[in-house]
């Protein structure tokens, strides 16, 4: 059985829906917790309470857990170190991180205020950076670390009326790629979730035959494997929603190898763009560089 003991979780975001279920799971498997939450509404512009993250503290200690709470807003750099702060000064150490804290203000982009659109990223953008930010200088040092970030379809294939929450939540997948890279040699793994359910959150935004088949518990088991030991991936994007879970990944075509040491022009890109676009023959996408140089040794340019 998978157990989290002697392990300390920090769940950003964990007094109402989908982070309240993955805090209950973590303590439920022996994690102590710290519960963040701010208190405020959807669209992040109500007054704070602590009342959200104290009833999951008390809820989980209830069950016999271990947590504590914290009242501080991602969107903070000072508060995300405090959150990180209340682990270490509680328990001495760090070892999951889930980014789950959010927001949603839908708009069309050119009528989105300013305002409303800076406060979206930052909850969302800023606010991941900066927990996971703090995050990773304990788990380096302890060379242990599993690090949770949400993303969402709509960042990863679009939605109408949410280009800032879609931008800030395409975010999470470049934030994960290259701060994988930075603790592959330190067992400080980062993975990412793109999760839908039934929440406050999602109200009116998801049929309602789908929706009760939606439950935020059928999402914490994807978030909970990845915060656990037994979890040896990283760089990982995966969707869960209605208990069905599935990895996503980046593909690319056969492409089109113009020789570089001649001109290419604009009719030639526009005439082979067919063969550019054609998927018919999928190859995994692991970045630019590591695609051209075999491009160029199949043309003799290597």
């Amino acid at each position: 059985m998978i157990r989290f003991d002697n392990r300390v979780a920090l769940v950003t975001g964990a007094g109402t829906g989908l982070g309240r279920e993955y805090a209950l799971l973590l303590a439920q498997r022996g994690a102590r917790v710290v519960v963040n939450d701010l208190g405020s509404s959807v669209g992040g512009d109500s007054p704070s309470s602590s009342q959200a993250a104290e009833a999951v503290v008390q809820e989980i200690r209830a069950q016999g857990g271990t947590a504590v709470a914290n009242f501080d807003s991602v969107a903070d750099a000072d508060g995300a170190q405090r959150m990180v702060d209340a682990a270490l000064n509680e328990w001495g150490r760090l070892d999951v991180l889930v980014n789950n804290a959010g927001i949603l203000r839908e708009s069309l982009l050119q009528d989105m205020p300013l305002d409303a659109l800076r406060k979206v990223i930052d909850v969302h953008l800023m606010g991941t950076l900066y927990c996971t930010r703090a995050a990773l200088v304990p788990m380096l040092a302890q060379s242990y670390g599993r690090i949770v970030l949400t993303s969402s379809a709509s960042g990863l294939m679009g939605h109408v009326n949410q280009a800032v929450y879609g931008a800030a939540k395409s975010a999470m997948v470049g934030l994960m790629n290259c701060v994988k890279l930075s603790c592959t040699d330190k067992d400080v793994l980062i993975n990412t979730v793109a999760p839908s359910a039934d929440t406050r959150m999602s109200k009116g935004l998801i049929r309602e035959d789908l929706a009760r088949n939606m439950s935020p518990q059928l999402v914490a088991p994807m978030v909970g494997w990845f915060a656990s030991e037994d979890c040896k991936m990283t760089g990982e994007v995966v969707n869960a929603c209605g208990g069905y879970f599935f990895k996503i990944g980046y593909y690319k075509s056969q492409g089109v190898q113009f020789d570089p040491a001649e001109p290419i022009d604009l009719d030639m890109v526009g005439d082979a763009y067919p063969r550019i676009a054609d998927m018919s023959q999928l190859e995994p996408y692991r970045g630019t560089l590591a695609s051209l140089e075999p491009s160029l040794r199949h043309i003799g340019r290597l």
